[in-house]
């Protein structure tokens, strides 16, 4: 069973904008939390089922997009912990030109979901940097609905 869900990831990965609904918002969603998680350098597990949680509950059950939104932010996530071609600015910079592109994902960024990952943060110089990322997320939140209407 366990090689099933690794080959179906596999295609998924390889075929995400084909075959996954709304791809480019799961992508976006997966942004946001890879940036609270990717300041953590001592990332946890947990937070990664954490991730999958709160999908299973904004996807109502759909257990294969839930996995999809966790494996999609690892996916991130690591790419900035191993320096490949991607790191926190780079990542703002993206979701900065993608609410531009795409104001209605502004919607998409819940604080309060994102708070829940830092109960997995142990150090408190990195506490501070995930809490000036939560305020600059909101802060643009707000502006982008602000300036939709």
């Amino acid at each position: 069973m366990r090689l099933s869900f690794r080959l179906k990831h596999h295609f998924f990965s390889a075929f995400r904008e084909l075959f996954v609904h709304h791809h480019g918002s799961l992508e976006f969603r997966a942004k946001i939390f890879s940036l609270i998680i990717a300041a953590n350098k001592e990332a946890t597990v947990e937070s990664y089922i954490l991730i999958k949680n709160i999908g299973l509950d904004l996807y109502k059950e759909d257990t294969d997009r839930a996995n999809l939104l966790m494996l999609s932010t690892k996916e991130l996530v690591k790419k900035v912990q191993d320096n490949n071609g991607l790191n926190i600015d780079a990542l703002v910079l993206n979701i900065q030109k993608e609410l531009k592109i795409i104001p209605r994902y502004a919607h998409k960024i819940d604080i309060d979901s994102l708070r829940r990952l830092l109960r997995y943060t142990y150090d408190t110089d990195t506490l501070a940097y995930q809490e000036n990322i939560l305020e600059f997320l909101q802060k643009i939140k707000d502006e982008t609905l602000n300036n939709k209407g």
